[in-house]
């Protein structure tokens, strides 16, 4: 069974732009690219780092720590290309973004 919890209003996340949350006792990491919400474990699969504190160029995510890099509507490693993110199930209704942490998937690496 999904738990989802409501983590933000979509207004206040707005395109081109990631923050973030924490839901049920795990960091999130919420990312907006046009109409789609992506949420990662806000960690970079490397060493950990909160990626919340590097940055996102179109939808390339970059940690802070060292540069490495993600594509944030997949969770895949860009460089290196053999680690991937956790990603969480996003639901958008009524204006709301919602996400369940208990059901958490690793794309697999290409």
């Amino acid at each position: 069974m999904m738990a989802f919890r409501r983590v933000m209003a979509l207004a206040d996340l707005w395109s081109g732009e990631m923050v973030a949350r924490v839901v049920d006792g795990k960091k999130v990491l919420l990312v907006r690219l046009g109409d789609a919400v992506y949420a990662y474990e806000d960690r970079c699969a490397h060493q950990g780092v909160a990626l919340s504190e590097g940055r996102l160029d179109g939808t390339t995510l970059t940690c802070s720590a060292h540069l490495y890099q993600y594509d944030a509507c997949s969770g895949r490693g860009i460089n290196p290309r053999n680690l991937c993110l956790l990603a969480f199930a996003v639901d958008i209704r009524q204006g709301d973004v919602f996400v369940d942490v208990t059901h958490a998937t690793r794309s697999a690496a290409p």
